[in-house]
């Protein structure tokens, strides 16, 4: 299978550059796997396909403003770092722009509350470093970093919640999880009111989000790891969903990836935490979810090859053409699908 059979052509004014002003107002394609028929919906109307005792999985994972710009202590370099992965002890996996500027031993300054020295150095740009602080992480970085809004939106954000979903809890991600930022808690409340369950996983989203596939085959591409966790409760209503037979509904593609992961490693819902560089492409045979709520995602992709998993290639290029046609605004913050 090759990297190309997932590529299709969007043109550039479809690439949404600000999230609309209210986050449910966006449209929905709603894509039947089955027969690949197609409705355009809005967002707000995805409650019609959700029904009593289905569960509606969530990530609750918090964005970091994880991108930071500093200076080399001996040269003054300006030196971009994108903090990645907490491995502990104040030791961050990144990402570095210009990595050749960074070395074994290089300080970089971020002002005069942040340090971070290069402790490791690993391939395609990635940098460990020893971070250097007094006082809380998460207070000085809100303070010094900006929110790590992916390469294709050249627009600043002017409100930093607008790249976090109104339910996210959990620090620990370098980008969001954009198919959760279609939600309004009003919108959680009348789901909740239709008898509808509501359960939150965390999968922190890391580098595997911003690395293109540079391979041919699909088959040579690897994925990197990312820190998941599911509770005790939650794998329970999951379990109990399956066995009555109603439909486990997943939020984003990192949902999925961790409901996935779980069910591969246990043949059923468990709690548990753990590293998960699951790659989901077609000829995968779901065992978790049966629906997915979804964005339109980069061309050439995993996350487009995940999808196609689930609701087949034509399908989705085909989806996905019609989006164009219909002018539906594209990747981070831009309008939705849903594979039923």
């Amino acid at each position: 299978m090759k990297v190309e059979d997932f590529d299709y052509d969007l043109p550039k004014d479809l690439i949404a550059q600000t999230p609309l002003l209210k986050r449910d107002s966006s449209r929905l394609l709603v894509l039947d796997k089955n027969t690949g028929e197609i409705e355009h919906k809005n967002f707000s109307d995805i409650i019609e396909y959700l029904d009593e005792g289905d569960t509606l999985v969530l990530n609750d994972t918090k964005v970091i403003p994880a991108r930071l710009i500093g200076e080399k202590e001996d040269t003054k370099a300006v030196i971009e770092v994108l903090m990645l992965r907490d491995e502990g002890n104040d030791i961050w996996e990144c990402l570095a722009k210009p990595a050749k500027r960074v070395k074994i031993g290089t300080v970089i300054n971020f002002g005069n509350k942040l340090k971070a020295e290069c402790v490791h150095i690993g391939e395609d740009g990635i940098r460990k470093f020893k971070l250097i602080y007094e006082g809380i992480l998460y207070e000085i970085l809100d303070e010094l970093g900006e929110m790590p809004l992916p390469p294709y939106i050249h627009e600043k954000l002017s409100d930093k919640d607008r790249y976090q979903t109104v339910y996210a809890k959990n620090v620990g991600s370098a980008a969001a999880p954009t198919a959760g930022l279609h939600f309004t808690e009003e919108l959680l409340k009348k789901i909740k009111e239709k008898g509808v369950n509501i359960a939150y996983i965390t999968l922190h989203v890391g580098l595997g989000t911003f690395r293109p596939v540079a391979v041919e085959n699909v088959d040579d591409h690897k994925m990197h790891s990312e820190f998941y966790v599911m509770s005790e409760e939650v794998a329970n209503l999951l379990n109990e969903t399956k066995e009555r037979g109603n439909k486990i509904v997943s939020v984003g593609t990192t949902s999925t990836r961790t409901l996935e992961t779980v069910m591969n490693l246990y043949g059923k819902f468990k709690g548990c935490s753990g590293f998960t560089d699951i790659f989901i492409y077609p000829g995968y045979n779901f065992k978790g979810i049966d629906r997915l709520i979804t964005n339109f995602h980069l061309p050439k992709s995993t996350l487009v090859m995940l999808v196609s998993a689930l609701a087949g290639r034509e399908n989705i290029l085909n989806a996905y053409n019609e989006a164009i046609k219909e002018k539906y605004r594209f990747f981070s913050f831009g309008d939705a699908m849903f594979i039923k």
